[in-house]
């Protein structure tokens, strides 16, 4: 079982174990700027191999739930080296994950009250978070508008622009955002994009848009320093596509020359099974052609993943394993699964917003 536990390079990160934090939206940055708390509460986790940060916004637009971080503003920066300086003071390893949510948004969270935005003009059927009356509270998410096609460079320009933020904050690198239902997730999928541009219809044309992110990202930054997160048949968000698997590894063979830090593939339903009957999907075939196409970075795996399943999947080929709820209540996540326990039990109800309690008290082992 050592090898979970053995140094491992990702790109040009450089990792004292394979075990990774995954992001986890906590709702508890006010007005977008990250906070001492946080800084606290990420320090307590800085064992993990890697910290891979709560999802961050790109932009006023790409803001879609209360109280979350961004990394457009210059107190955002600030409010990140606090946090950047406390993981790395505790000898940890910590990149941001870039987000635009895309459609998953309210009209309270967007610049003026306007529209959400999207491939298309389709709502979607999920809900996001508001805060009223000082409390976290689901509400539906608000029709979106369709983007048009010269706002589109606008956007890939946010990315870079954040991944340069990210730099500046001190982070180690960036993670973009390409899962779950969120803006890029919606230009790949069938169910989300319903446009006959250069940004439409073929599998070539939905891959456009995360494409050229990337390539903007990695020109920044360096790929050694980017990584990428994708969920090729998870229903979060209401998104769904009718034939993931060409897709999938069209868009991870396009990867391949990047020279990316890492991939991070969310296996099955995001937080739910992880096999979907009515969505087969060969995962050791999408690692294959990213590897074919040049891919020599880390294949990172998520969902549901406990020591026994850790174990497997890295004698199947994994090379880090991202532990998402363990982290909430766990903060010495990776000294407990050294020790196969003992496992805090997190506490639900303080999951999104709040203060430091299910936050930053949960107790660690003498």
């Amino acid at each position: 079982m050592s090898e979970l536990f053995e140094p491992v390079s990702a790109g040009a990160l450089s990792l004292s174990n394979r075990i990774v934090m995954a992001p986890l939206t906590r709702n508890r940055a006010p007005g977008a700027v990250p906070t001492s708390a946080m800084a606290t509460y990420y320090r307590q986790r800085a064992s993990a191999g890697l910290i891979i940060t709560e999802a961050t916004a790109i932009s006023h637009q790409g803001q879609g739930y209360a109280d979350v971080p961004g990394l457009y503003a210059p107190e955002q920066v600030t409010g990140w080296q606090q946090v950047t300086g406390a993981v790395h003071e505790a000898g940890g390893r910590i990149v941001t994950q870039l987000w635009h949510v895309g459609r998953v948004s309210h009209n309270e969270l967007q610049p003026g009250g306007g529209a959400p935005v999207a491939p298309s003009a389709i709502r979607a059927n999920t809900k996001t978070v508001l805060i009223r009356g000082g409390v976290p509270t689901f509400v539906d998410t608000s029709e979106p508008r369709a983007l048009s096609i010269d706002e589109l460079p606008g956007i890939v320009d946010d990315y870079r622009r954040a991944a340069l933020a990210a730099v500046e904050a001190g982070f180690d690198g960036v993670e973009v955002h390409a899962a779950n239902g969120y803006l890029l997730d919606q230009f790949l999928k069938t169910g989300s994009n319903h446009r006959t541009d250069a940004y439409g219809g073929s599998i070539e044309n939905r891959a456009r848009l995360l494409l050229e992110v990337m390539q903007a990202v990695t020109q920044a930054i360096g790929g050694g320093r980017v990584g990428i997160r994708l969920s090729p048949v998870t229903p979060a968000n209401d998104v769904v596509d009718a034939d993931p698997q060409p897709l999938f590894e069209y868009l991870v063979r396009q990867l391949g020359p990047l020279e990316l830090a890492y991939v991070h593939v969310i296996e099955g339903a995001t937080g739910g099974p992880r096999e979907l009957p009515d969505r087969p999907f060969d995962y050791p075939a999408l690692r294959a052609a990213w590897r074919a196409a040049g891919g020599q970075g880390a294949w990172m795996v998520n969902n549901g993943y406990d020591l026994t399943l850790a174990r497997q999947a890295l004698s199947e080929g994994a090379d880090l394993v991202a532990f998402g709820k363990p982290f909430i209540a766990n903060p010495d996540l990776v000294e407990r699964l050294r020790r196969g326990g003992p496992f805090n039990a997190p506490d639900r109800r303080t999951f999104y917003g709040g203060g430091e309690q299910g936050y930053t008290d949960y107790p660690m082992l003498a």
